[in-house]
């Protein structure tokens, strides 16, 4: 969730700063994007077929327990990507050392990665890219991360969802919409809408879609 630069330029420790004072000020379990089981995630996790032994990057994954729950399925290579240096924390210090996840605190706008993963998670990054610019950028670094013939699960606020998020503008989505970012080699094999419930008992509702680039 925590891993975009808002609209304006800022420096990455005010980026980070934003997102560390979020968790603070509300708790890892009281920010509206807080969820106690990523059942959607791992329903399509599932439905992609995506190995245990596979690579797995969460993008924005912050505080999620997502990791967690794939550790505990059997999942041995999973990394978490946020800008949010408190929401790793809090992470680590739950999942433990024993588990083999790795954190990366970085924009991920700004990230170069230096390997290869066999699934892109993102659950609310993309919607905060509100320029083409951005976009295009998420979308690059998306296809440099991935290994040919990689899984990719993106969900973005729905057309009918909010219109911002902790203070900051949003681009809501369709399911056509993500479809065309990623481009025409990638192959959706499922998509559904989700009324995410926030801790706070507010309704938000989410655009998923999961499927595979082709190696071009």
């Amino acid at each position: 969730m925590d891993s975009v630069r808002p609209n304006k330029p800022v420096s990455p420790d005010e980026q980070a700063g934003r997102w560390d004072a979020a968790y603070a000020q509300r708790g890892v379990e009281g920010v509206s994007w807080y969820q106690p089981v990523p059942a959607v995630s791992l329903e399509l996790i599932d439905a992609l077929g995506v190995l245990r032994t596979a690579a797995v990057i969460d993008v924005g994954g912050g505080a999620s327990v997502l990791a967690d729950n794939l550790v505990r399925r059997g999942f041995s290579d999973v990394t978490v990507l946020d800008i949010a240096g408190s929401a790793l924390d809090a992470s680590r210090q739950r999942i433990g050392a024993h588990a083999n996840v790795s954190f990366v605190q970085a924009d991920l706008l700004a990230w170069r990665p230096s390997r290869r993963y066999d699934l892109w998670h993102d659950r609310a990054v993309y919607h905060f890219l509100v320029t083409d610019e951005d976009r295009e950028t998420y979308a690059r670094t998306l296809r440099k991360a991935l290994i040919p013939g990689g899984a990719v699960i993106l969900a973005t606020f729905a057309a009918d969802g909010p219109a911002t998020c902790s203070g900051l503008p949003v681009r809501r989505h369709s399911i056509d919409d993500l479809g065309e970012i990623l481009g025409g080699t990638f192959d959706r094999l499922q998509a559904r809408r989700e009324e995410h419930i926030t801790p706070r008992g507010s309704i938000q509702p989410f655009t998923w879609v999961a499927g595979r680039i082709r190696p071009r």
